[in-house]
């Protein structure tokens, strides 16, 4: 009588759970870093005690950087095309608001010019944007 002997399986590790997870925080944080609003860009706003505005539908947000540098979006633009951007939206200039969001350590005779060339575009509501100051 000859007995056949069962060969023995190694025993294995199921990845299927990992794979999983890896998938779920890959997703996490696909959606999570949709939600940041200038992802390129540093900006520390400066604070301020005053109470915020309601926002208008229509606005138009230019990020002016500690080093001087015009960002609408995540493109970096000149003063020649902030005022093309102007010009393109000068129809509805008196229902847009132009929101400034300007570092605390840039220049100050930057964000007046920027904010000049809004009023000599015809936007009439114009915005600096600030953090809620800390109690």
């Amino acid at each position: 009588m000859s007995f056949h002997r069962k060969q023995r399986e190694e025993p294995r590790i199921d990845l299927t759970p990992m794979v999983d997870v890896v998938f779920l925080l890959l997703i996490f944080f696909m959606i999570s870093t949709t939600f940041v609003e200038s992802p390129g860009i540093s900006i520390k706003l400066p604070e301020s005690s005053s109470q915020t505005i309601d926002r208008e539908p229509k606005e138009i947000k230019v990020y002016l950087s500690q080093e001087g540098d015009i960002y609408h979006g995540e493109k970096k633009i000149s003063i020649d095309d902030f005022r093309s951007l102007l010009a393109e939206h000068q129809a509805d200039a008196k229902q847009t608001t132009v929101l400034l969001l300007a570092d605390q350590e840039s220049r100050h005779g930057k964000v007046v010019i920027l904010m000049d060339l809004a009023r000599d575009a015809g936007f009439t509501k114009l915005a600096i944007a600030t953090e809620q100051r800390k109690k």
